[in-house]
């Protein structure tokens, strides 16, 4: 039975690595994401899940701090960097290659930020994953991912899918039952934190439709899911926290709509905004938050 447990003792932090991508320290939203990734598409899964490993690996390999590791922080970056990559491309021998390069990259560079106690959030998986698809379309001639030409059907749309689509989109997820599930995985983690992500992908859809954004692409979350962690982040149970959830929300999908409407060449190469808008809104707000906190203090 020891024996079983040693080999079984890294489980939680890899769930907990992968619950972190909506910064949810419980090993269980983690196993409900992996779910929520693997029914959308097998690949996916597995990339999430190699990924993960590799991450984790890396920082064990290189005696990173253990409660770091135990807490998630090296899976969560390179989660995203695997899913991304088998859902922007036919998952060959190279790209899988490339999952745990990138993988290993992105929880070095989250170590860099860490260490330096900066708060980079999801930056070393855009940063890397940036790189990866730039050079991916520059020097090889890889098809997309299958899961690229799956046809949207919105029949069954309301607004209340349209605002838990905007948790699934985080994780590259657009199907309704994975953007319930990954809403209920939080929940079950924190419910104060779920809500106003619920709220943050509401303000934001209306945000985009005030901005005449495609109707098919706010219904499917696509304007909402940076928002949802914006929301997330600034989550509480003070009456600042709100305000500070409200300004965030609003400059992440600010961002969000300027940057797809730059249609920029380069940014299409690079494999698009990815999670860029909530961490430049994130960066924002958090001056705000440590005024507020001083003057609330005083």
């Amino acid at each position: 039975m020891k024996k079983l447990d040693q080999k079984f003792e890294y489980v939680p932090a890899l769930l907990k690595g992968i619950g972190q991508i909506m910064l949810q320290e419980n090993q269980w939203t983690g196993l409900l994401f992996l779910v929520g990734i693997f029914y959308g598409d097998v690949d996916m899964g597995i990339g999430a899940l190699a990924a993960t490993v590799a991450g984790t690996i890396t920082a064990r390999l290189l005696h990173f701090d253990q409660r770091e590791i135990e807490s998630g922080l090296y899976g969560f970056s390179p989660a995203l960097v695997g899913v991304a990559l088998t859902f922007m491309f036919e998952a060959n021998w190279l790209i899988w290659i490339l999952v745990v390069v990138g993988a290993v990259a992105a929880a070095l560079l989250q170590h860099f930020f860490i260490e330096r106690k900066i708060p980079a959030f999801t930056f070393p998986f855009i940063l890397i994953t940036w790189i990866i698809v730039l050079i991916v379309h520059q020097y090889t001639s890889i098809p997309p991912s299958t899961a690229l030409a799956v046809p949207v059907d919105l029949s069954d749309s309301s607004d209340f899918t349209t605002s838990t689509n905007g948790f699934g989109e985080v994780i590259f997820q657009g199907s309704f039952f994975a953007g319930i599930l990954f809403f209920i995985a939080v929940f079950l983690s924190n419910p104060v934190a779920a809500l106003y992500g619920l709220a943050g992908s509401i303000i934001a859809a209306a945000i985009s439709a005030q901005f005449a954004e495609p109707v098919v692409q706010i219904r499917m979350g696509l304007f909402s899911f940076n928002a949802v962690l914006c929301a997330i982040t600034f989550s509480g149970t003070r009456r600042r926290d709100g305000l500070l959830v409200l300004i965030a929300v609003v400059l992440a999908t600010l961002v969000d709509i300027y940057m797809l409407k730059s249609d920029s060449a380069l940014l299409t190469k690079a494999g698009g905004v990815l999670t860029f808008p909530f961490v430049l809104g994130t960066w924002l707000t958090l001056p705000l938050k440590k005024l507020l906190n001083s003057v609330w203090k005083s």
